[in-house]
Order: C-alpha cells, then structure tokens, then sequence
C-alpha cells in the first residue's frame, strides 16, 4: 500500500513536537510493517507543504508528485487534507482567496485525477480556527480566517464528495464539540493534542477500511 497525502501546513506538521498528524501515522504504519516481518507492507508519503497551499496549488503538482511516487501496481490510496487556505478573505478585496465556484470545480478535478490511479480516496474535513485570533490573521493582517467562511468550505468539499462516492471524514463538527481553541497553537494550526486527535480519527478509519 502506498498512502499519498495532499495537504497544506496542517497536513505537514505545524507546530507540532512530533511531527504533525501525518507523521504519527507514518510511525504507526512502519511499526505495523516491522510486527508483521514485513508481510504486511506500506508506505506513507506526506505531500504537505507550509505557505498558504490551497487547491490550485494541489492540482499544479498533484501529476508529477504522484507519478514520481507510484511504479508497478501497487495499491495506492490518496487522502487529501485541503480547503482551509482556500475559505482565506482578503478583507480589502471582499473575496476570498480562492471563490466558493472554482474551489468546488478545484475539489472534483481532484477526485478525478487520484481515480485515474485509485478508488481508494478520501477526504480530510477542515478544522476549526479561533476567531479572536486569526481574524485578522497576525502574519496577513490583510486576510482573516473565520469559522463561518470554514464551514462554508467545509459543506462543499462533503457535497462533492457525497455526489462522487469519495470518502469524507468530519473534523470540524467533532473539534467544535470540545473546548477545541485549546487544541490551538496560533488559532489556526493545531497543537500536539490537536495533532493526536486528527491522527487517531484517520488511523481509526484506515483500519476500518483495511487500508492499514
């Protein structure tokens, strides 16, 4: 099994002192690897970048950082952590960095190019931020994330994966259920438990689908 996932900051790490979500599943998946002897094998390549990635920047590389990754037959399964650079308002501008349109044709491009490779996709629901901190948001004090604009963002990713049969995991209702601001390091990246609760909702779905 080979495990590509797409993402932004989040998905890449920030700030956490073990890694982030994806690397704890990387950990979890090569513990399981070592137990089985090696007959049970898998491989996890985080595709998570920091400075503000959004779809279009997905959709720019996703060919060439999935070609460079997949040989042979392997199974391959794509999870996509995406959407909450996008949901960004630039306040003078009154719109949003990426419109509510083009980010839904963003996401269906997307399900479309990883099923040219795999049935196996899923994607990762936004989380949360804290308002009071990141609206403005202190190192672009000219953009503003917020919970309503997040939401929005939210539904569409779960609409579109609901009218393509692609697997959606909700994040976003399950943070806001908890006192999830504690789950913050700078209103928007979550912190190490932030991390460990996204790490052990993906882990739990991957081995409910068999993937791991």
């Amino acid at each position: 099994m080979i495990l590509l996932i797409f993402g932004d900051s989040i998905a890449y790490g920030c700030w956490d002192e073990e890694g982030g979500w994806v690397s704890r599943l990387r950990k979890f998946v090569d513990k399981k690897v070592i137990a089985s002897n090696f007959e049970y094998y898998a491989v996890v390549y985080n595709l998570g970048i920091t400075l503000g990635m959004n779809t279009n920047d997905i959709l720019a590389r996703f060919d060439s950082e999935t070609k460079s990754r997949v040989s042979g037959d392997k199974d391959i399964a794509f999870i996509f952590a995406i959407g909450i650079n996008d949901s960004q308002f630039i306040n003078k501008e009154g719109a949003f960095v990426v419109p509510p349109e083009q980010f839904q044709t963003n996401i269906r491009k997307l399900m479309q190019k990883a099923q040219k490779f795999s049935d196996k996709i899923v994607f990762l629901g936004l989380t949360p931020v804290d308002d009071l901190k990141v609206d403005p948001i202190p190192w672009s004090p000219a953009n503003s994330y917020k919970n309503e604009y997040i939401e929005k963002f939210n539904e569409i990713i779960k609409k579109e994966c609901a009218k393509n049969r692609v697997d959606f995991i909700e994040i976003f209702e399950k943070m806001k259920k908890i006192n999830y601001q504690k789950l913050l390091t700078d209103g928007v990246h979550p912190n190490t438990q932030g991390h460990k609760l996204i790490f052990e909702v993906i882990r739990d779905y991957l081995i409910d689908k068999g993937w791991v």
